[in-house]
């Protein structure tokens, strides 16, 4: 099976397929199948009815899929997607990268199989696919959708080509404008009519980008790019108008950090000096879950972090409290629901057999774990009741 240098080589240059072989050694792996588990007593006192959670897959293996969270019946509901869908062949896909409710859709970014799917945020039904090459994540705005895409094949490729942003209008659901931005954009944010996008230049590797782009929602043009840090990934945006921007470094003598820029000056104004694999604002606090690989090491550095925004200084080194955090092999999403607090952290174990979702309360204490389908990675918290 994939060893550790394996996955994070994956990882590093945006979940290629590098490791090959491991499709010979799924042979007594079971698949995952459409099931329900009661795991917590019924909670209907917030108006958060549950979570879509998308499992990434293992690239090459079409295996990306969705689960369901229920606070109103306490059952978590695996797999949901073939049984809503039995005419769509080959199910979900290659590689689940982004998932997101807007209005009354959700939005699946399938990355290796080039793809939006649009489904009924109330039954996970088909809708519509939206087809862009190499997608990555998507954000909202005033009923437009934003998705990153490398733009081209999935390869590693010294002169592979910039990046676009792709603008899709969410009542007709088709592409309204393009606009490239720089090389293997990631995540995105939007403010004051501003969309900036963490470019990575992962494919280019060793030499990556270290830019952020801003486009003008407006014209739909880059109107400026900020010089951060090498291989850009996550964001996340503050009340302040302060954006948190993730560099992975090259996993070598540059490690990882979160840098921090100035929405009304497009100024870098400071970094938080902590690695961060993923990150989830909620309030005043981003959450933060790292697996920092070194090949000097050639080990991973493992953390749970909180930062308050308000007070800018990091409030905890390990948000998990009860040593739970002993239990999880490769922490790889986190997320927070905005009304109850209870913090979400996926383990994608050896990432080719199906994760655990652990759930814990406010103060860091082990409520539940779940098995999820294979490397449980992104949330989409919900309001709207699932039929």
């Amino acid at each position: 099976m994939a060893n550790n240098k394996q996955i994070n080589i994956q990882l590093i240059l945006g979940s290629l397929w590098l490791i090959l072989s491991l499709s010979a050694c799924r042979g007594d792996i079971p698949m995952m199948h459409t099931e329900e588990e009661w795991i917590t007593p019924p909670y209907t006192g917030s108006p958060i009815k549950g979570f879509f959670l998308l499992n990434e897959g293992n690239m090459g293996n079409n295996k990306a899929s969705i689960d369901f969270f229920d606070y109103t019946t306490g059952k978590y509901n695996r797999n949901i997607y073939p049984q809503r869908n039995p005419s769509i062949v080959k199910e979900l896909g290659d590689v689940g990268n982004d998932i997101a409710v807007y209005g009354s859709k959700l939005y699946a970014v399938i990355n290796c199989s080039h793809y939006v799917e649009v489904m009924d945020v109330h039954t996970a039904e088909h809708i519509a696919s939206i087809d862009v090459l190499n997608c990555r994540n998507i954000v909202f705005n005033d009923g437009k959708a934003y998705v990153s895409s490398y733009a081209g094949p999935v390869q590693i490729d010294p002169d592979a080509r910039p990046g676009k942003v792709v603008e899709i209008d969410t009542a007709s659901l088709s592409i309204t404008h393009e606009v490239i931005v720089g090389y293997q954009p990631e995540e995105m944010v939007i403010t004051d009519g501003k969309l900036y996008v963490a470019n990575s230049g992962g494919y280019r590797y060793p030499n990556y980008d270290r830019t952020v782009s801003v486009v003008d929602l407006q014209s739909f043009q880059v109107i400026k790019s900020i010089d951060v840090a090498i291989n850009l990934h996550r964001m996340e945006l503050d009340r302040f108008g302060r954006i948190y921007v993730s560099s992975r470094g090259d996993y070598y003598g540059t490690g990882s950090d979160v840098f921090v820029i100035d929405s009304h000056t497009d100024q870098v104004i400071g970094n938080l000096g902590i690695a961060a694999s993923e990150m989830h604002l909620c309030g005043d606090s981003i959450y933060m879950t790292s697996v920092e690989w070194s090949y000097v090491t050639e080990s991973n550095s493992i953390g749970y972090a909180i930062y308050d925004v308000l007070w800018q200084k990091i409030v905890s080194h390990n948000f998990i409290t009860d040593g739970t955090d002993k239990e999880i092999e490769i922490p790889y999403g986190v997320a927070v629901n905005p009304e109850t607090k209870e913090i979400f952290v996926t383990d994608a174990t050896n990432y080719v057999t199906p994760g655990y979702l652990y759930c814990f309360s406010p103060d860091g204490k082990k409520k539940w774990k779940v098995m999820t389908g294979d490397i449980p990675a992104h949330f989409a918290f919900t309001t709207e009741p699932f039929e």
